[in-house]
Formats: structure tokens, C-alpha cells, sequence
């Protein structure tokens, strides 16, 4: 599982960037990245391996000044772990960047729409589509693309978005994979999961199904896909810190066990397309598959229980 931070406010951002990541590392990634705007552009830095890599090559997040930042750990989808296929992703001239949970599935057709204007893809993943369709649609107004984007991807998504044209705005964005935003005196954040912002704050907001939010220094403003502006209400977490990890559960074990349902259907829905199962990642011909006479499944985990 994924895991995504943001943040907008008077601290420096990578800083909390690296500090929210590693309260996500439960979750398990091969590669981490940040990516913060310095005041003229945006910055970015990736590495293969675990946090405590990029820790040390952004001198704890020192080399990378600025109060506005979004960052990713990822575990390898499309594409193998590498420092081109880390999040976060940029369109062609660095001036959009997305990190993105989830799976798009009706990527390679976008891609192959988006090659065929000109748009080059230096990695392997569905989350550098995201930016180049971003790019595609911008006209001035990040949330009149980020809607046009949503209508046109298929698939699960947690979306965090930096515009270079808007940098006093950090934006968010959720489909059938978590996003919450917490909000403080010091600024805001989003994350994928509560345990990231229970250092800043305690008030945090779970966004809905195609929701969108607009984070500034000063405010939230949510919105649904159709760009109409929401109201919603907080929820104050009274958890410690360590249930949050659990996100509520007694222990891992059970929460795993809770987690298995959405992690075979996260697993097999994007490989099932038009009534068709389609495991692009084999490289096989129907005629291979068709020589196979066994299959082994080694696992190990909660499922043992």
C-alpha cells in the first residue's frame, strides 16, 4: 500500500513530508519521494529503498526549502522500483506534479491518446498519464482539469497535486482509495492514513468518493467532480498513536484480516477488462499460458491464520 503526504503552512515542508512518510512506512513501499516548490520552481528528489535513503540525500529534508510540498511511498505496480518510476511525477516542463495511490486502469489507452499529440513518457507507471492529461487540460484553472481528469480516468486514485502557475495551493483528490486532509494553526495536510498528521493536528476531514480539496495556508475548500463547492465537517481522532497505525484494530493481524477483502479486489479488479482476464505483466502469449500445468502460490501473513 501507498502511502501520500502534503502539507501548506509556515514550517518548512520537507521536513513533514519525510517525518508523515516514515509514520507510514507500516504500510510497506520500495521507493519514497518529495517534491517541494522553493519560491521560483519545483523541486524534487527519489530514491530507491527504504526512507532513511532519502532522508540522507535531502540532509533530512534541508536541501529541499520551501513551505509547500507533497510526498509518496510506493510500492512498485507499473514498472519496476526505480528512481524514474518514484512518485512524485511531473508533466514535460516541471510545472504540474502528481503522487497518486491506486491503479488507473484505462491508462495505456490514455497514454497512447496522449503519445499520439506529442506528450513523451520517461517511466513505466499509470501516474505519469496523470500528469501529461493535467498538462493536457490545464488552461489556468487547476480545478477545472483536475475535474476534466477525473472524468476521463478509470480505476482507483488518491491524488496529491502541486501547480507551479498556483503555488499557494496544494490540491487533493479521491476515488476508492483513501485520502483524509487535517488542518492546523501551523497549516494543512493531507495523507492516506490518520497516523501522518497526529503530530499537527487532531481535527482532519475523510474525503468522499470523486471529492476534491483545495488546501491554502488559511483554509479547506472542497468540491465534487462537477466543481461545486461542498460543505463537510471534521472528525477530532482521539486515538494514540499507535491505534492509529492500527487504524483502530487491536492488533495488525486483525486489521490485516479486515484489509483482505479490498486487498484481492485492488489486486484483481484492474486486470479484469471486459469480461477478460488480462495479466499484462506476464509478457505471454494466450499459447504459453496455455503450456502452463501448474501454478504455485507462496505467501506468507495474516492469511496463514
Amino acid at each position: 500500500m501507498c502511502g501520500i503526504v502534503g502539507y501548506i503552512g509556515t514550517h518548512q515542508a520537507a521536513p513533514v513530508l519525510l517525518d508523515g512518510l516514515a509514520k507510514l512506512e507500516y504500510r510497506g513501499y520500495d521507493s519514497a519521494g518529495i517534491a517541494v516548490y522553493d519560491g521560483e520552481k519545483i523541486r524534487t528528489e527519489k530514491a530507491v529503498g527504504r526512507l532513511k535513503v532519502l532522508e540522507e540525500l535531502t540532509q533530512d529534508g534541508a536541501t529541499l526549502p520551501g513551505t509547500v510540498g507533497i510526498g509518496h511511498t510506493r510500492w512498485a505496480t507499473h514498472g519496476v522500483p526505480s528512481d524514474l518510476n518514484a512518485h512524485p511525477h511531473f508533466n514535460h516542463d516541471h510545472s504540474i506534479v502528481v503522487v497518486h495511490n491506486g491503479i488507473i486502469e484505462n491508462y495505456l489507452k490514455l497514454k497512447k491518446k496522449l503519445a499520439g499529440k506529442g506528450y513523451e513518457f520517461l517511466s513505466e507507471t499509470d501516474t505519469e498519464v496523470i500528469a501529461h492529461m493535467l498538462d493536457y487540460y490545464y488552461k489556468g484553472d487547476p480545478l477545472d482539469a483536475i475535474s476534466k481528469v477525473m472524468h476521463r480516468m478509470e480505476g482507483s486514485y488518491g491524488l496529491g497535486i502541486m501547480f507551479r502557475d498556483h503555488p499557494d495551493e496544494v490540491y487533493a483528490v479521491r476515488k476508492d482509495s483513501p485520502l483524509i486532509v487535517g488542518t492546523s494553526p501551523e497549516g494543512n495536510l493531507i495523507a492516506s492514513d490518520v497516523p501522518a498528521v497526529l503530530k499537527y493536528t487532531r481535527d482532519v476531514y475523510f474525503l468522499e468518493n470523486e471529492e476534491i480539496v483545495k488546501l491554502t495556508r488559511d483554509g479547506l475548500h472542497f468540491y465534487n467532480i462537477d466543481e461545486e463547492e461542498l460543505e463537510k465537517e471534521a472528525t477530532h481522532i482521539d486515538w494514540d498513536m499507535n491505534a492509529a497505525e492500527k487504524g483502530g484494530y487491536e492488533h495488525f493481524m486483525l486489521k490485516e484480516m479486515h484489509e483482505q477483502p479490498k486487498a484481492v479486489k485492488d489486486t484483481l479488479t484492474p486486470r479484469i477488462k471486459n469480461g477478460d482476464v488480462v495479466i499484462e505483466e506476464l509478457g505471454m502469449t494466450d499459447e504459453e499460458i496455455r503450456t502452463i500445468s501448474k501454478i504455485f502460490i507462496v505467501a506468507c501473513g495474516s492469511a496463514y491464520h
